[in-house]
Parts: structure tokens; C-alpha cells; sequence
């Protein structure tokens, strides 16, 4: 029992490293906390849903729902973002806000309010190790989130699209002397981090076989919570404190109860907060470091 409710945990918490890494990357490069990241999440999952029930595999539905929710990134970034680049940042973070709240209308408008359900799993196999079953579809999120976390830190770490992210992080000013453009690199982080979303939405979808346009406010915020256990604006906090939560979450319900599965998750969020405030992965508190 409790190896099968570590494996469900690891299966939640992969989705939410996904959705943290992406508020973590808009975070950390140009530090502003996207909330429309949790409705790209919702809309992702309707894309990929849209491409399962037209026939097409898995792997094109991950596709389907990470462009899809991309090019919304791109849309948010141009009207939501780039108009407030130099005004506070609380003003950016409202204009996301407004953001979400009109996707999750726009998805109740076209979808409806009730929860979009398929028929049958889209993986039903299922593979047995001793006391643990584990499904073809948890499989396919875990293995999907190690694949995309793997191309990410690729792109972070190993290319100069990688280099020129890092330096706006780093510092905008002195990126731009060095002939970074930096809103190019602000539009790349904006899509990224949608595609992410997107990827999170078709999985956590699929696997459960349904979806609302109300989803992105509940994970999206424990994603939230994800990231700032790991550390703001450090991405990679996201690979040891989305499991983590995930882990807690699960067993919470497991042998607590889910009624108090919430207080679990945001009580360790705020000791997280008290105690070492920079996050798992921070340096000391006054330490402002590379934050990508």
C-alpha cells in the first residue's frame, strides 16, 4: 500500500514540476509571476483532448496541447506582458491575472462548466511489480516529464538560446550591451514556459480521462507552492520539490483523509517560507545568485 501510494504520489508530483517549471522560468528570467500559467495548463489539456477524441495518438496530442497553449502564451506575452515591461511588477502580475480569468471563461464558453470526459483510456494497460500497479498512463507522465525536463535543461544549459535566457536573468542591462535582444528572449521564455503548462494539461487530462475549465486554479496553485519550495526563481528547484509535494499529497489523502490534504501542502509551503525562505535550493537569503 504505501509503495503504491509513492508511486501515485511520483505520478502527481511530475505534473507539478511541469507547471512549476514553467512559473519558475518566467520567474526566474524576468521576474514576474505569470497566473495565466495555470490557465494555459486548462487550456492544454483541452487541446490535447480535442486531438484524442479526433483519433490521433498521444504523442501528437502532447504536441497538439504544448503548441496550443504556446501560441496563447504568445498572445499574452505581446498584450499582457510587453505593453507593462517597465512599470512595476505588480502590474504585469494583475494583467495575467486578468489573463486567466478570461481563458477560464472563454473554456467554460466553449466547452461548458461540466467536466469534458472520454470514454475510454487512452493507455489501459497496466503493468504489475509485486504489491505495485502501475499503469501505462502513469508510465507515459513520468516518462513524458523526464523527457521534457531532459530537452529543457538542453536548451538551458548546452545552446545559445540557453546562454542568451540565462544572461537576461542574470542581468537585462548588461545582456542588451552584449547584443542579447532581449525581447526576444522574453517572448521565448513566455512560450517555453506555456509549452510546459500545455504538456502538464494533456497529461494530468489523460490520465484522470477528464477535465474542466476549473483545473488550472487548484494545481496551478499548488504548482505555485511547488515553486517556492524549491526556490522561486530557481528553476531546478521544481525536480526535488514537485515529487515531494506530490509524495505528501497523496499519502496525505492515503491515511489522513482529503480533507486535509490542503493543509499539508500550504502548511509545509509556509514553514518552507519561515524557515528558509529562499527555497531547497537557494543559497543564504541574502544571496541573490544566478536565478536560472
Amino acid at each position: 500500500m504505501l509503495l503504491q501510494q509513492l508511486v501515485n504520489g511520483l505520478t502527481l508530483g511530475a505534473v507539478y514540476t511541469l507547471i512549476a517549471l514553467s512559473f519558475s522560468l518566467v520567474m526566474g528570467i524576468l521576474g514576474v509571476l505569470n497566473l495565466a500559467i495555470a490557465e494555459l495548463f486548462m487550456l492544454g489539456g483541452y487541446f490535447g483532448f480535442a486531438a484524442i477524441m479526433a483519433g490521433l495518438p498521444l504523442p501528437v496530442a502532447l504536441l497538439a496541447g504544448m503548441g496550443g497553449a504556446g501560441l496563447v502564451a504568445i498572445v499574452i506575452e505581446k498584450i499582457g506582458y510587453q505593453p507593462f515591461r517597465d512599470a512595476p511588477l505588480v502590474t504585469p502580475m494583475l494583467s495575467t491575472l486578468g489573463f486567466s480569468i478570461i481563458l477560464q471563461n472563454v473554456a467554460t464558453n466553449v466547452w461548458g462548466s461540466d467536466p469534458l470526459q472520454l470514454s475510454d483510456e487512452v493507455l489501459a494497460g497496466r503493468f504489475t511489480f509485486g504489491p505495485i500497479s502501475i499503469s501505462a498512463m502513469q508510465l507515459a507522465v513520468m516518462g513524458a516529464t523526464a523527457v521534457l525536463v531532459a530537452l529543457l535543461a538542453f536548451v538551458v544549459q548546452r545552446t545559445p538560446t540557453g546562454r542568451a535566457l540565462r544572461a537576461v536573468a542574470e542581468n537585462r542591462d548588461v545582456a542588451r550591451l552584449l547584443g542579447v535582444s532581449a525581447g526576444r528572449v522574453t517572448l521565448l521564455a513566455f512560450v517555453l514556459s506555456g509549452a510546459l503548462a500545455g504538456a502538464a494539461g494533456v497529461l494530468i487530462g489523460l490520465h484522470y480521462a477528464a477535465i474542466t475549465p476549473y483545473i488550472g486554479m487548484e494545481i496551478g496553485l499548488k504548482a505555485i507552492a511547488v515553486m517556492v519550495v524549491g526556490g522561486t526563481t530557481r528553476i531546478w528547484g521544481a525536480l526535488i520539490a514537485g515529487p515531494l509535494i506530490g509524495v505528501a499529497e497523496v499519502m496525505t489523502i492515503a491515511y489522513g483523509g482529503s480533507q486535509i490534504r490542503d493543509f499539508v501542502v500550504y502548511g509545509f509551503m509556509i514553514a518552507i517560507l519561515l524557515l528558509r525562505p529562499q527555497g531547497i535550493l537557494g543559497g543564504s537569503r541574502y544571496d541573490q545568485g544566478q536565478r536560472v
